[in-house]
């Protein structure tokens, strides 16, 4: 049951990206494209996420390292994205 789980955050993440980044095309507001790169990169995580607890769910391989880095950087983007686009 928790695999659902996780491949309906992957979708809705992905979801999110693919409708911020259409409004971003629409808009050229440029907060847009770093939200949608945002969701773009919390998807990855998601995507590892999946990878450590489903496919590889023993103790020989934890992926928790990297899915932390790959989150800290979807939060880093997101962060730069408000900072350079404040006015």
């Amino acid at each position: 049951m928790p695999h659902i789980v996780y491949i309906l955050c992957l979708l809705t993440c992905l979801g999110c990206a693919v409708l911020l980044y259409r409004s971003y095309r629409k808009r050229r507001m440029r907060l847009l494209l770093w939200s949608s790169i945002f969701f773009v990169i919390l998807g990855i995580s998601n995507v590892l996420l999946f990878v450590d607890l489903v496919i590889y769910p023993g103790p020989d391989i934890n992926l928790l390292p990297f899915r932390s880095a790959v989150t800290l950087c979807a939060v880093i983007v997101l962060i730069a994205g408000l900072i350079f686009e404040s006015d």
